[in-house]
């Protein structure tokens, strides 16, 4: 099936942009990424020609011969039977990051030959960017990321009359009761496939969960598979412990991120560099603490206390060894594992609308919020509840202490905004940016 991804609006900008420079696709394997450029060469281009460096490894060879980009073009033309017209035809390379003169090249499509419509992707791209150094041409491409699937997204894909109901809020009102119900019980179906798209995919089709469960799986060792090709041998050992130990960390009462769980007398300049590659990857989001909520919140944080959440609560169930009975079933969902699993879709949602990664804010040992984000330079706090109980020492500690214009929280109770708290049903949280509009307004 078709899944309709919002990123396909991006790239029609990029498209139709006057200033257009190549464009990289950043995000995590399994995403979507080349299947998302295929999608858009097919339908707003005459055609398109792809190249693959992992797969055809000889055209590599011309690419370190040659930065002339005319040169470059017969020879994708003479190779791939293509006609290259620069106004009609989409050039897509994937898996750059296995040619360093490929990347390099864009500099020249950029500087030489602007009118040809370059794009480009790649599995851990993230990672090799930061290694390749020089062969990078800073400032001479444009960046998208790609995200898994998004909840918005898969109600889209598996209701079409629910989705509209949603895109029709215009108004901080109730949603009527049977939608608000029906959307909870979706996004109780979302935790089960996550947003990887072939597991969205097979769920909505088959509703097969032990089918969803095996591609998870094999994501899963997929990502692992990286850390062997992909690291320094060293380097190996120290990628897995963290990765398997993520579950462990985010159980806790307390989710800020402690070496002492991964192995006795760990030391944080043992781990930094295997949590940065997990996170240049695009697999774990690092979330910052700050105990001082001003103008610019970065500079406030906390470098040494910071949480590890999933690039996706698919892959994160899995990892918790979830059955999806556990999460379709009844209030299970809700009440087990602390909320993680809430707090984890809810900052995917925020990162994907916002572009950067919140921080959380933390008053000794005595309050903490899960979220704070920085929205036309005002700091709005977020709290994330993954059930109706919604009392919160630390959210009203939070706002007698810094007053924020407005306060956000997600729990499973309806749309309503009283005395400077906007209550958002946990299955809106993509429409955050749109509903603090409306009542910033």
């Amino acid at each position: 099936m078709i899944i309709e991804r919002d990123a396909i609006n991006d790239l029609i900008a990029w498209k139709n942009s006057p200033y257009r420079k190549p464009l990289v696709l950043q995000g995590a394997r399994q995403v979507g990424k080349s299947w998302i450029l295929r999608f858009f060469a097919q339908h707003f281009f005459e055609n398109y020609v792809e190249v693959n460096f992992e797969r055809e490894p000889e055209i590599k060879d011309f690419f370190n011969k040659t930065k002339d980009v005319s040169r470059i073009i017969q020879y994708l033309k003479i190779t791939k039977s293509v006609a290259i017209d620069a106004a009609k035809t989409l050039i897509f390379f994937d898996e750059i990051q296995e040619c360093n003169e490929a990347l390099n090249s864009l500099k020249y499509f950029q500087e030489d030959a602007p009118q040809y419509f370059v794009v480009c992707a790649g599995s851990l791209l993230g990672v090799a960017l930061k290694r390749q150094g020089s062969y990078f041409p800073v400032g001479k491409v444009d960046f998208l990321t790609i995200h898994p699937v998004s909840f918005k997204e898969f109600v889209k894909a598996s209701d079409a009359l629910l989705s509209a109901q949603l895109e029709s809020v215009a108004e901080i009102a109730e949603i009527p009761a049977l939608i608000h119900s029906t959307l909870i019980d979706k996004y109780r179906n979302y935790h089960v496939c996550g947003g990887m798209p072939e597991a969205v995919s097979r769920f909505i089709e088959t509703g097969d969960t032990k089918a969803v469960d095996y591609i998870l799986q094999s994501i899963n060792t997929a990502y692992t598979a990286d850390f062997s090709k992909h690291i320094d041998t060293a380097d190996i050992p120290r990628v897995r412990l963290v990765w398997n130990n993520l579950q462990e960390q985010l159980a806790k009462e307390n989710k800020k991120f402690r070496y002492a769980l991964i192995e006795k007398n760990a030391r944080a300049r043992d781990y930094e560099s295997a949590i940065e590659w997990l996170h240049l990857a695009g697999l774990i989001h690092k979330i910052y603490a700050t105990e001082t909520i001003k103008l610019p919140i970065n500079a406030y944080r906390d470098d040494a206390s910071f949480k590890l959440y999933m690039n996706d609560v698919g892959v994160l169930r899995i990892l918790f060894r979830l059955d999806p009975a556990i999460v379709t079933d009844g209030n299970l969902l809700f009440t087990e594992f602390k909320g993680v699993l809430s707090e984890n879709f809810v900052l995917s949602s925020l990162i994907r609308q916002f572009g950067y990664e919140p921080v959380y804010w933390k008053s000794g040992n005595q309050a903490e919020i899960e979220f704070v984000i920085d929205y036309k330079n005002k700091l709005i706090p977020i709290e994330v509840k993954s059930a109706e109980s919604v009392r919160s020492r630390s959210l009203s500690e939070y706002r007698k202490r810094n007053k924020p214009l407005v306060a956000l929280r997600f729990s499973t109770k309806n749309l309503k905004y009283d005395d400077g708290l906007l209550n958002i049903p946990i299955y809106m949280v993509d429409y955050t940016e749109k509903l603090l509009n409306i009542v910033l307004k």
